[in-house]
């Protein structure tokens, strides 16, 4: 059961993620992040590093969110392996002082 990057990291794209990650299933554009599932070992430790809760467990998800499973195995086939953290998107939110940046 991957974990599944959802539409709250769109327009941020926060990538601590990508720090804690112990393999690459990270991908990237120039919007957000997507978790690759085939390559995701359902280790978790994405999850509670993302600011913005952008990262779940599929089985997780509610029915709003259903479809970012398959938005993510399409845009992790079509997008660049993502092996750092990044920079935030210009127009983030502001994260609290020593919040860090996630997911």
């Amino acid at each position: 059961m991957p974990y599944v990057v959802t539409d709250l990291c769109s327009g941020c794209r926060y990538t601590e993620c990508v720090t804690v990650c112990p393999v690459e299933c990270f991908h990237v554009d120039e919007r957000m992040t997507y978790i690759d599932p085939d390559n995701c070992i359902d280790c978790g430790g994405c999850a509670p590093i993302c600011p913005v809760g952008a990262i779940q467990a599929d089985f997780l998800l509610p029915a709003d969110k259903q479809a970012w499973i398959g938005i993510n195995r399409e845009r992790a086939a079509l997008t660049p392996v993502l092996t750092q953290r990044l920079p935030p998107l210009p127009g983030a939110p502001a994260l609290p002082q020593g919040a860090g940046g996630g997911g």
